[in-house]
């Protein structure tokens, strides 16, 4: 089962809801898939998602492939969101939570 679909299913048995955005988000880099270029990837994902305020990211896909003989990558993910309301909260009230949460933590 993937990891998605179990945290899904553990998230409701305490009651909370766990959303899955549609919109896809990409990044690629050309060369091989090694640890830097992918967290470079991910880091340029977050970057474009960071004003949305959601709680999560699902990466859903790293593609090797090949075009004209040069190497490519394609990282594709997913917003993801925790929440005890069963509808989606809006942006503000989102980053109202993550700036609490951030409070409360220090």
């Amino acid at each position: 089962m993937p990891v998605g679909i179990a945290l899904d299913r553990e998230i409701h048995s305490v009651g909370w809801n766990f959303f899955f955005l549609a919109t896809e988000v990409k990044a690629m880099f050309f060369g091989s898939p090694g640890p830097a270029k992918i967290a470079s990837a991910l880091k340029r994902i977050l970057a474009k998602v960071r004003l949305q305020h959601f709680n999560g990211l699902e990466v859903t896909a790293i593609v090797a492939r090949r075009f004209l003989g040069v190497p490519y990558v394609t990282v594709s993910a997913h917003s993801r969101h925790m929440q005890q309301s069963c509808s989606l909260e809006s942006a503000d009230a989102r980053q109202m939570s993550q700036d609490n949460a951030e409070w409360a933590t220090g």
